[in-house]
């Protein structure tokens, strides 16, 4: 079995570097930016320079990709180049919709479609240990599930697009928390009390966590190096409103993240980390809120 990965980025080459050095499989890889699958085959992968390559060869078909015309562009090359039998999942954060709609094309052509979002940005992509929601066939789930199990924990959540759902609440829910932390954070410099002493007290409470305990710090020391941009997470936002629109529901709290991460849009803070939206927080209260210089 060949196994071939698509998107190379921030996330994606540590997450094909676990499938390399785990699977055991060949494994063919593309990205557009061709220093990214030459560190890839460094690790053992094999860089192609043609996407065709993955399509007509491989038999599993991964991809970790930016944008829903990226997106939607592989799957549809993946059907018209593969065979009958292929599996393609998509790793991305894809709106639920527009899997529906790939999925009907995929299994037109006797291809399987598994949604596999993940969730725990650049750290437990390298470390393997990230949160993995698969929807689609559940016999076609526990075939790959050992592929899977290479980047993280993968979990079944249901039928087609479910994955996605499940990756939106998650990303709904970790919004609101990285913003109630980067006000929270704001309203402790606007005090004048010492922010790794507010770390200290609270990551042992209810506020502390593993996002906690890995986001607080860089706000304390001005570090905004990616391991997750606000523009992937504000994606994940839009399609989030977007699919709430389709049921005819409103979501309060999505709805001031998005507000802060169009600001963060804006203002050209887009790329940097999530926890870079204490920005927003300083321009609005005038404050400045940790020191690099305690780096």
């Amino acid at each position: 079995m060949k196994i071939g990965f698509l998107g190379l980025g921030v996330m994606g080459l540590p997450m094909a570097k676990n499938v390399v050095k785990k699977s055991g499989f060949p494994v063919l890889a593309y990205d557009v930016v061709e220093k990214q699958a030459a560190a890839l085959q460094e690790a053992g992968g094999i860089a192609v320079r043609d996407p065709s390559e993955i399509y007509t060869q491989c038999d599993v078909i991964m991809q970790m990709l930016p944008t829903h015309p990226i997106i939607i562009h592989s799957i549809e090359e993946a059907v018209r180049l593969g065979k009958p039998g292929n599996i393609i999942i998509d790793l991305s954060s894809t709106a639920p919709d527009i899997l529906l709609d790939l999925e009907k094309k995929v299994s037109a052509a006797g291809m399987y479609l598994l949604d596999s979002p993940v969730s725990g940005g650049n750290p437990m992509a390298k470390a393997g240990t990230l949160a993995i929601m698969t929807g689609g066939n559940k016999d076609i789930f526990e075939k790959v599930k050992p592929l899977l199990s290479c980047m993280g924990t993968p979990v079944y959540t249901g039928g087609t697009a479910s994955g996605s759902v499940t990756k939106l609440v998650n990303n709904m829910i970790a919004g609101a928390y990285l913003v109630a932390m980067a006000e929270g954070y704001a309203f402790a410099a606007k005090a004048g009390i010492d922010l790794q002493t507010t770390f200290e007290a609270t990551r042992g409470g209810f506020a502390g966590g593993p996002l906690y305990d890995n986001k607080i710090p860089m706000l304390i020391h001005r570090d905004y190096t990616p391991g997750a941009r606000v523009a992937v997470h504000r994606k994940d936002l839009i399609n989030a409103k977007h699919y709430a629109h389709k049921l005819g529901i409103d979501t309060p709290m999505a709805d001031v993240v998005l507000m802060v991460m169009d600001w963060m849009n804006d203002n050209g803070h887009v790329d940097e980390d999530q926890i870079a939206m204490v920005k927003y927080y300083e321009d609005k209260m005038n404050v400045t809120v940790g020191s690099a210089d305690d780096k």
